[in-house]
């Protein structure tokens, strides 16, 4: 199975400079600037451009109609497979997706380290293959060029837990690469740096099923 992924598009979309072809498409957040649904609804229509077969979405934290108003944009993604605390399976391979990360301001998807946290990552359940979630966990693709590591520490257990084999996530644009660390391929696809300039490529990464 081809996975292509990406991430924090923020409504450039088309000004990513190649989105090649493959099995599934992930997307792991922040699709919009700001929650603008005419965003969402132009990102709808793109992803219906796309030539994959499967395409997985998550929201992230400039999301913001996804947490407060989930019922009046969640319908207009009709080109994929929204996930929120969710799972799919698609060709035998698990996915599970979700939006949350540590809070910072008053953005969407906000939830306190410790316990709030902890509570939606023990929701990821056991045989889980492609875990996607907005936020990096403690470790990987979280280092901000202040030289902040920003992840979420459980998180981090949650997938030492899981052990899934690959982990997709965004948010930390400064992040974006590829690591690896006791079985799981670690991908930050941010697809803006942290300028917002759409100038990252997406991660292309091939799993044996």
């Amino acid at each position: 199975m081809r996975i292509v992924a990406i991430s924090d598009t923020h409504a450039r979309h088309r000004a990513i400079p190649d989105v090649p072809d493959g099995d599934v498409l992930v997307h792991a957040g922040d699709m919009t600037s700001v929650g603008e649904p005419e965003h969402v609804q132009e990102f709808n229509a793109w992803l219906g451009e796309l030539p994959h077969p499967h395409k997985v979405v998550i929201a992230g934290n400039h999301d913001f109609p996804f947490e407060r108003a989930p019922a009046a944009v969640e319908p207009l993604l009709t080109n994929c497979i929204y996930l929120r605390d969710s799972a799919v399976v698609i060709e035998g391979v698990t996915f599970y997706g979700s939006p949350w990360q540590p809070a910072f301001m008053d953005w969407a998807f906000n939830l306190e380290r410790g316990a709030e946290l902890r509570e939606k990552w023990d929701l990821i359940p056991d045989g889980t293959d492609v875990l996607v979630t907005h936020g990096p966990p403690a470790g990987h693709g979280d280092v901000t060029t202040g030289g902040d590591g920003v992840g979420c520490v459980d998180l981090m257990e949650a997938v030492l837990r899981v052990k899934p084999r690959l982990h997709i996530f965004g948010h930390i644009h400064e992040g974006a690469g590829v690591t690896e660390e006791g079985g799981t391929r670690f991908v930050n696809a941010s697809s803006v740096t942290e300028r917002y300039k759409p100038t990252n490529p997406a991660v292309i990464i091939d799993l044996d099923i």
